[in-house]
């Protein structure tokens, strides 16, 4: 067996495990590069860390601890509860208020579990409250999340266009941010009319009894639920403070092409220098889990590339023949896969390993990255995933196991249509 395979078929088992013993992705990927790099490939300790993604470290630690803060202080509540203020409690806009929030949260920087953890449990509160479907919610508040996730200063577009980058592939930054934001938002929209959302019309927070026939005016729960809206509404130094970072942050990147993890440990530092009782459990709230699952995936795929694995497996999927059939190879591989693993995982090794296949110039590069990364997110409502998990978690006063069925159901559709119909719009037409 050639050492090529051997290392293909170590990542495989890197993911089964994974997934079937709830083990760190990244950290069983550090071992398998570390057995694969000395026993297979002969590489010495430089040779492995060669790969090591330190520039992604730095903006999934900075970009983490700035959101920690944020959310320590109150500002990501205050976020939620200014947006539903915003809508004047009208019941049938507060899902697409929730699609809006993920989207923007992670469009300037959170990574998706993350927004979908704050925005989640008062979103599925609200469904709950107001006789929302659970599904829609979820969904809504998953494909926000995964619609902004691809901006040029967001964690996923950040690992794409680094990865890009890295590999010398033309790409093209608005192309990828708008091709996820588009495929979610219509999903989104399909979504809210096949559970539900059109008949929330006519009906609002200040009119509508929930399950328990109360209405927020009255007491009770609702009377809570008002007064906790009342104390996330206040905007307070701290608070100001963290807008004015987010902000900044922002214009940072985008207006002077500074760093994005080093803005962001930057002004998290300046926060936490002000307000250190707010601060105090940030570091610890830092993504590690996730910084590590990239960090880990990333290495192992560092190694394949030393060791010619990459150039090795795109050649076999070129070797079948039809560009366009191996393409649409590649996006359902990324899409089963991240319905039961990481998609910041697929990602790192999935389009590492188009790289030769996309050299060869019959299909075009832009279109198809997009199509790759669509395909590896989209899935991500799925139950067994961290953003589904988050949201089966998030519902309260819901038959869970119930609740689960429709979250697996509407994932395998998602699998099932979303890959083939991107490799349509992104792929065939040939751009990039």
């Amino acid at each position: 067996m050639s050492a090529e395979l051997i290392s293909i078929l170590v990542l495989v088992v890197v993911f089964v495990i994974a997934t079937t013993r709830s083990i760190n992705m990244g950290a069983l990927a550090f071992a398998a590069a570390f057995a694969v790099g000395e026993l297979a490939a002969d590489l010495d300790a430089d040779g492995i860390f060669a790969g090591f993604p330190g520039d992604l470290f730095v903006v999934l630690v900075g970009v983490t601890y700035l959101f920690a803060i944020a959310r320590a202080n109150g500002t990501t509540d205050w976020l939620v509860h200014a947006s539903i203020r915003l809508v004047r409690g009208r019941i049938a806009l507060i899902p697409w208020v929730m699609f809006v929030i993920t989207g923007a949260l992670t469009a300037i920087g959170a990574v998706s579990p993350a927004a979908v953890a704050i925005v989640a449990p008062i979103a599925l509160s609200f469904a709950a409250r107001y006789g929302i479907s659970p599904l829609l919610m979820g969904a809504m508040v998953v494909h926000g999340a995964q619609g902004g996730g691809f901006s040029p200063i967001s964690i996923y577009g950040s690992i794409v266009n680094g990865i890009v980058e890295r590999e010398d592939l033309p790409g093209n930054e608005l192309v990828l941010f708008l091709a996820s934001l588009v495929v979610n938002l219509i999903i989104a929209g399909i979504v809210f009319v096949l559970f539900g959302g059109l008949k929330l019309g006519g009906r609002d927070t200040g009119t509508d009894p929930g399950p328990d026939g109360r209405t927020p005016e009255g007491d009770g729960p609702a009377e809570a639920t008002s007064a906790g809206t009342d104390a996330g509404s206040r905007l307070d130094p701290a608070k100001i403070a963290t807008l004015a970072a987010l902000v900044a942050l922002v214009v940072a990147v985008l207006a002077f092409d500074l760093d994005a993890g080093l803005s962001a440990i930057t002004l998290a530092v300046l926060l936490s220098a002000f307000w250190p009782e707010s601060s105090r459990k940030a570091v610890s709230e830092i993504a590690w889990s996730t910084v590590l699952l990239i960090c880990g995936v990333l290495t192992y795929v560092g190694v394949l590339e030393e060791m010619g694995t990459i150039k090795w497996a795109g050649e076999g999927v070129s070797d079948i023949g039809v560009p366009l059939v191996a393409a649409l190879l590649l996006c359902y591989i990324g899409a089963i896969i991240s319905a039961f693993a990481s998609s910041v995982g697929i990602m790192g090794a999935l389009i590492p390993l188009a790289v030769p296949f996309l050299a060869q110039g019959e299909i075009g590069a832009v279109g198809m990255i997009a199509a790759l990364a669509v395909s590896a997110t989209v899935v991500d409502v799925s139950p067994f995933s961290t953003n589904g998990a988050l949201v089966l978690a998030a519902a309260p006063d819901v038959d869970r196991e119930r609740f689960f069925r429709q979250l697996m159901v509407y994932g395998g559709i998602v699998v099932a249509v979303v890959p083939a119909a991107v490799w349509l719009v992104f792929v065939v037409p040939g751009f990039g």
